[in-house]
């Protein structure tokens, strides 16, 4: 065998490998103690520990075997895989309306590099065409890569800059903008985009994927056909975030930027909107909307940027026993905003009163929200909450934990004035507030309870 025949393998995995005279790309039988596998050998990443060995099946997914377990390994071939992105000149068609793609970072169209563990993102668009060739049949795409970073390290940096770049495609012409975004903090920037960008004339439709695009049941292409088509051919004028609605590919939610979160580790259909109802549903039958209250499309250029945004601000999520040398800390650390989650209708305990007093008399702007995430703080209803007020807590109605803090950011970067700030934070922008949550907006079908297995019995599930 070559000297690349064991790539990335070593210690337990490596004398595997050797015991049995296979290595990386051999189509290998295994008998394991786990029981009987079939599949190819992949190269093992720099990082990758030296005690498994790790076959991708003949359904698309990968395992990882414990070399100690392995009792037997055949080899029935070999078929090296080469993971280059296909790439076609993407057509253009003047009749079609011109889409500029922005990527972040977020592998929305990409192949693993099992080499080294790496993701490879398909992201001209030639790679694009090459991957998802149903793009070209929606629009003439523009694509410009921003930045090469994992969601959570996007801060305002990037917020700043892709709001000036969604400006400035604006201004050139551009019909529709589509993010390629990492699904951990999107609704974040979902947020800050939305009170950073006002009344664009046109979609701006924010696209990430749970899955990536060697697994068979990756759910990036048809997100991005989807945000693509929301953004040629839709008349929703917002920063939405455009995910998979089910946990099928039956169709993808357009969810209001201020209004959607993360609501699971690993299901497709993670992003829902809380405290309200998503704005519209898309698959490739077209647009359906779920509701009337949303920005239109106009035929203007013009856009309002503002990209204020101050760093010292953070969220408390509150607990029974909070110590106030959390807040005193944030004062200490000049922090000059702070946003609480709290409990019920917005309330923390009575030993956090001082420290939520010194605070607001040393000027820094305190907002309540609920960590129930449904529902309105209402501080008005027991003593508790009337006595927080008085400290200088103000209630921010039914704004997100995450939506208020990205508002509050906004606002301190625009004024320090308490007034002023105040104003910003409680008029709202797009959707952060509403007046009441809709009755069939909080549906929560808890399993096992009889007449809702009912329910799901009658649904197609």
């Amino acid at each position: 065998m070559s000297k690349d025949a064991h790539k990335g393998y070593r210690g337990k995995g490596l004398a595997v490998l050797k015991a049995h005279g296979v290595g990386v790309w051999s189509d290998v039988e295994v008998t394991a103690k786990s029981g009987h596998f079939q599949g190819i050998i992949l190269p093992r990443s720099e990082t990758a520990d030296a005690n498994h060995i790790v076959l991708k099946l003949n359904n698309g997914y990968n395992i990882g075997l414990e070399a100690d377990s392995i009792l037997k390994m055949e080899e029935r071939g070999r078929r090296e895989a080469h993971y280059k992105i296909p790439e076609k000149e993407f057509p253009y068609d003047p009749v079609k309306p011109d889409i500029r793609l922005f990527g972040t970072g977020g592998t929305i169209a990409s192949r693993l590099d099992y080499r080294t563990g790496a993701v490879i993102p398909a992201f001209s668009p030639g790679e694009l065409y090459g991957s998802v060739p149903e793009l070209a049949d929606l629009c003439n795409l523009t694509t410009e890569k921003l930045f090469g970073v994992f969601s959570e390290n996007m801060g305002p940096e990037q917020y700043v800059k892709t709001a000036q770049k969604i400006g400035h495609a604006i201004d050139e012409g551009a019909d529709g903008i589509v993010i390629g975004h990492g699904t951990d903090t999107m609704h974040h920037t979902a947020a800050i985009l939305s009170f950073m960008v006002q009344d664009s004339p046109v979609p701006i439709v924010m696209v990430g994927s749970q899955r990536s695009s060697d697994r068979p049941s990756s759910d990036a292409a048809l997100n991005l056909i989807n945000a693509v088509k929301a953004a040629a051919d839709g008349d929703i004028a917002e920063v939405m975030v455009c995910m998979f609605g089910p946990t099928s590919d039956q169709y993808g939610l357009l969810h209001r930027g201020t209004r959607v979160r993360k609501m699971h580790s690993s299901y497709r259909s993670t992003f829902r909107t809380i405290g309200d109802i998503p704005l519209a549903m898309i698959s490739r039958k077209g647009l359906t909307h779920l509701r009337d209250d949303y920005k239109r499309r106009r035929a203007d250029r013009d856009v309002k940027i503002n990209t204020a945004f101050e760093e010292k601000v953070t969220i408390l999520y509150y607990y029974p026993n909070m110590l106030p040398d959390l807040v005193d800390a944030c004062v200490d650390n000049g922090y000059r905003g702070i946003v609480i989650a709290g409990t019920g209708l917005g309330h923390v305990n009575k030993p956090l009163y001082p420290a939520l007093k010194r605070a607001t008399d040393r000027g820094v702007h305190v907002y309540m929200t609920v960590q129930t995430l449904w529902g309105y703080v209402q501080m008005y209803v027991y003593e508790t909450g009337r006595e927080i007020m008085e400290l200088g807590v103000v209630p921010a109605c039914n704004m997100l934990p995450e939506v208020a803090y990205m508002k509050l950011c906004w606002a301190l970067g625009q004024t320090d004035d308490r007034d002023k700030v105040e104003d910003i934070m409680l008029t709202p922008v797009n959707g952060e507030i509403t007046e009441r949550e809709p009755y069939n907006g909080y549906l929560i079908y808890q399993g096992a309870i009889p007449e809702v297995q009912e329910f799901l019995r009658t649904v197609k599930r």
